[in-house]
């Protein structure tokens, strides 16, 4: 391998994790978001369903569900700028609609197991510790598969 090509190499490299960073700092306000409606959830609006349960069932759903479109929010925005779907020159707004629910839909089914495996730590754990502690242990676990599912499928490189 060439001088050139170890450089051309290390650069990509350089790139990914400068990616992945973005995705954390995405990851992270989602991860506020999360916290924060988990608990307002647990404490308030599904307490006198939850409080018999002592585990943060639909708070969970909701606060993955409003991370989850944080996050899809600013990973498109700011993580995978480059990557995003742009419409041709000429095309209409039910076109652009059309390609963000595309992305969004490839967003959620490439994050379903992470949230899967993040909604399931979270009430594993949560039986012998904080579930605040607990959520946040799941979604550092369900980070690296997000990431990975989310690069190579939801917003993969074009094609040259």
């Amino acid at each position: 391998m060439s001088p050139l090509q170890r450089t051309v190499l290390w650069g990509l490299g350089l790139l990914e994790r400068y990616r992945y960073i973005k995705f954390g700092i995405v990851g992270a306000s989602g991860t506020v978001v999360n916290l924060a409606v988990l608990h307002v959830g647990h404490e308030y609006l599904f307490n006198h369903i939850e409080s018999g349960y002592n585990k943060p069932y639909f708070s969970l759903a909701l606060a993955i569900t409003l991370a989850t479109i944080n996050n899809f929010s600013w990973n498109r925005l700011w993580t995978w700028a480059d990557r995003v779907k742009t419409l041709e020159a000429g095309e209409v707004q039910p076109v652009r609609m059309r390609l963000l629910a595309l992305e969004f839909s490839q967003y959620v089914t490439a994050s379903a197991f992470g949230s899967g495996m993040q909604y399931v730590l979270t009430l594993l754990l949560s039986g012998s510790m904080d579930y605040r502690v607990a959520n946040v242990i799941a979604i550092l676990a369900a980070s690296v598969s997000n990431f990975l599912a989310n690069d190579r499928w939801t917003f993969k490189r074009p094609k040259e």
